[in-house]
Formats: C-alpha cells, structure tokens, sequence
C-alpha cells in the first residue's frame, strides 16, 4: 500500500506543473483560438488524384519535370557508342533533343499561366513539390486541342453531333426552360455548345486539372481572343511520328472564346454529390428510387454523358444518380466506349449489354429505333455505335479507334 501511494504522489508532482501551464494558456488564449490550434493539429493539405492543390502543383511545376525528362532523354542517348552517337548526330537527333527543350519551355508558358491564374483566384500561394503528375498536365493540353482549336473540329464533329441532334429536336422557344447537366464536361466544349443553342446548361467537372485549364479560357485576364494561344501538345511523344515537324507543330486556341453566364455554369464537384435542381422543393430530400415519381417534379431535363460513364467506380451508383437528377420524363444521352478503371479499382466491369440491362432494372427506357446514319427512314434517337477517337494526334502513324455506344434513355413520367 505503501508503495502505491508512493507512485500515485510521484504522478501527481508530475502532472501539477503541467495542470498549471495548460490553465495559464487557457486564461491567455481566446476559447474559439484554443479549439483552433487543436483543430489545425491533424490538418493536412488535400492531394487527391483530381484535387486543387495537385493540380496546382503540377501546372506550377511542369517546366521542371518536363525539363527533368528532357534531360534524362540527352543522358540516356549520350550513352551510345560513338559510331551510333555520329549517325544520331548525322540525322540531326541532338538537334531534336535540344528543340524537345525549346518547345517545353514554350508549352510552360500555358501551364504557368493557368497555375497564376490559380492562384490569383483561389488565393493559393508556394505550390511546393513532389505530389506532381505531369501526365494529366499534358492530358489538359491536348484537351485544348480536342475541344478548342480548329484541328480537334473534326473529332468533335463525330461525338458532338449526335448528342447535339437530339437536343435540336426541341424548338427553339422552349429551350430556355429546359436545364440540362453535362457531367465529366472536361475542358467545357460540349456543355458551352449545348448553351449556344439555347439551353440551360451546367457543366460539371471533378478534376482540377481540367477546370484550372477551362478557368485558363473562361477569364478575360487570361484569353481574350480567339486563336491567342499556341501550344505543341505532341512533342512530348516521340512514338508514331513521320516527321519532326508533325511531333513539335504548333497548334493555336481557342476557335472560340467561352464565357460563362446565367445559362452556362461550371460545377466543379463530384458528381454523385450533386443534387437535383428544384421547382420549389427542398432537394436535400431527394433519393434514388423507381418509384420517387410522385412526390418530385425537379429535376434536370437532359444529362449528356460523354466518355464519362466507365470511369465510375461503381456504375450502377452513377445510372442510379443520373435517373435521381432527372425530372420524370426526363432524358439521358450517352455516348462512350467502356474502358473501365483497371486493377481492381472498379468495383464491377461490366459488358455492354449488362449495362443496358442495369440501366433497364434501375428504370431507365432505352430507346431503340432505326439508325438514321444506316436507313432512309431512322431517327436521331436510335441506339447505335459510332467509331470515333479521343484527344487523337490527326498526323501520327497510330490511330486509336473507339466504337462507342450511341443511346437516349428516358425516366418514366
């Protein structure tokens, strides 16, 4: 007992010091300042694969990593034996590798302007390092080719108009009335031309890499004109080129210059977190259900997704939110191939025809028809399949061809 009431004194000497500071400090520090300072303590900065803050940090830092890899192509071609180095030299690779250098630096001007311009409207400040990824950098650069130069005009003709087809079956005078969300809109071109022909239209958009780049053309600090900017979104890859002029061409954006307005909006969330807009309904209330047709009439009229839907993690929550976001009679229009996230990532892969048959049982009425591209007598509407590309390099050796699916579902009334 002794003992015990020996160690109990020596713990309470301890402990009486520290008592004193902590109700001292306490008496100093404001009680909302005290919870702050703990608050702060597990506080760490966000660095998702999409986030502000890595997105950021890669657009500000791009010059250096991009200057690294060019470094490490010179060390590794200096490797050669001198017989190899002479004919590389002969055929001008050297050359190459220093003109590799000089359009890095010019590509480096875009992403340090979208990175200041980040930072000016986020008010972020010291990007750091070494939570980078140059590869969506260099994603977002050819993004402004597909989406908004004079080259990319083609591709998006492909997948841009039968979306567009369906949309303009609607007459003119009711398209104001008629709201319309673009999930995955990437750097914006659809959902800014959806907005052209009348429509109320939200453009919604996770990665931060894109929307830095989509803010890059909305603002009138940044882009004022069409065809202000040039980039040379290929020289970094240097595999299936015929020449050294296609892989280091300058390609100049935008074809047109976006702004946003009261018809065109950028939600930059995830998608699943959206909630449908209201006719005087609280939307916090909203479920998904097959049968949730009574008690809500809000809603969106059109969902386009375009190369969005197999980049779920699990599909069925994103259809099932899709048919939550629409208004009964609502319309949903896709178009996209099924290239799911690999690894283990997403939680089911599934083939085309268990999509259809997932986007049936959720509730959705897929259209079928007659394809107007095949028949005489076809219609807009028809479930079909549209070969087509992606950020494709129109100059290069390779083409990769998607046969994406075509349809237009509808939510029950």
């Amino acid at each position: 007992m002794a003992v015990n009431t020996l160690n109990f004194d020596i713990l309470l000497a301890l402990l009486f010091p520290i008592a004193i500071f902590l109700a001292a400090l306490r008496a100093s520090i404001p009680m909302s300042s005290f919870r702050d300072i703990f608050s702060r303590l597990g506080q760490r900065p966000s660095y998702g694969p999409f986030s502000l803050q890595k997105a950021y940090q890669s657009y500000s830092n791009y010059k250096k990593l991009a200057s690294l890899e060019v470094s490490t192509r010179r060390a590794t071609y200096n490797t050669l034996g001198r017989g190899h180095r002479r004919i590389g030299d002969t055929i001008g690779y050297s050359e190459k590798l220093s003109r590799l250098q000089v359009v890095t630096d010019i590509n480096a001007v875009i992403a340090e302007g979208i990175a200041e311009l980040a930072a000016t409207e986020f008010g972020l400040s010291e990007a750091g390092s070494g939570n980078e990824d140059i590869g969506r950098v260099r994603e977002s650069l050819k993004h402004f080719i597909r989406d908004w130069s004079t080259e990319g005009a083609i591709e998006r003709e492909k997948i841009f108009r039968p979306i567009l087809d369906v949309l303009m079956t609607v007459d003119d005078g009711e398209r104001s009335r008629k709201r319309v969300l673009v999930p995955g809109s990437g750097l914006g071109r659809l959902a800014w031309e959806i907005s052209q022909l009348g429509y109320d239209t939200t453009a919604n958009e996770l990665s931060f890499f894109m929307n830095l780049a989509f803010r890059f053309l909305l603002s009138p600090t940044t882009t004022r004109t069409v065809e202000e900017h040039t980039v040379r979104p290929y020289a970094h890859w240097f595999s299936h080129q015929r020449s050294n002029e296609s892989l280091f061409r300058a390609i100049s954006f935008p074809d047109a210059v976006p702004r946003l307005s009261p018809t065109f909006r950028l939600s930059e969330t995830d998608f699943l977190s959206l909630k449908p807009p209201s006719d005087n309904i609280n939307p916090s209330t909203f479920v998904w259900s097959k049968s949730d047709n009574d008690f809500r009439k809000g809603g969106y009229d059109y969902i386009v997704t375009l190369f969005f839907i197999d980049t779920s993690l699990n599909v069925f929550t994103t259809m099932e939110h899709i048919y939550t976001l629409l208004r009964p009679g609502g319309t949903w229009i896709n178009l996209g191939p099924l290239l799911w996230t690999s690894g283990g990532y997403a939680k089911v892969e599934l083939s085309l025809d268990e999509v259809i048959s997932a986007a049936e049982e959720i509730g959705f009425v897929v259209q079928d028809g007659e394809d107007a591209a095949t028949t005489d007598t076809g219609d807009v509407f028809a479930r079909r399949t549209i070969e087509c590309e992606y950020t494709g390099d129109m100059k290069a050796m390779m083409r990769w061809i998607y046969k994406a699916e075509f349809w237009v579902a509808t939510k029950p009334k």
